[in-house]
């Protein structure tokens, strides 16, 4: 699955990133704490956060993660959205809980 995939089958809002929108989904990390996804995410993962500051983006880019994704319908800082598109990185975000959102895209995952 790709990101453009998650995106339309979950109505997800692209904030920034859209040039990555081919990239490849291989699993999903859900965390707030920075340290703990730079240390257990793995390549390829979407990761949904509540974390909106410019940081988010170094570490999926260290990561080399597929997208985030913001919950709750929280927005970034402009400098995140700004770092989004320069490592195309796409920035999603949603409405929902993190709780529904991590249990839809586990279900498209498992498809």
């Amino acid at each position: 699955m790709t990101v453009k995939d998650l995106v339309e089958k979950l109505n997800l809002q692209v904030l920034s990133g859209a040039q990555g929108l081919d990239r490849e989904i291989d699993g999903c990390y859900v965390s707030d704490l920075l340290s703990d996804v730079m240390g257990n995410a793995e390549s390829g993962n979407v990761w949904v956060t509540l974390q909106t500051h410019k940081n988010v983006m170094a570490i999926a880019s260290l990561k080399e993660l597929a997208c985030v994704v913001l919950v709750k319908g929280l927005t970034a800082s402009d400098d995140t959205y700004e770092q989004s598109n320069e490592e195309g990185i796409p920035f999603l975000g949603t409405t929902m809980q993190t709780y529904e959102t991590v249990g839809k895209i586990y279900r498209l995952l498992q498809d």
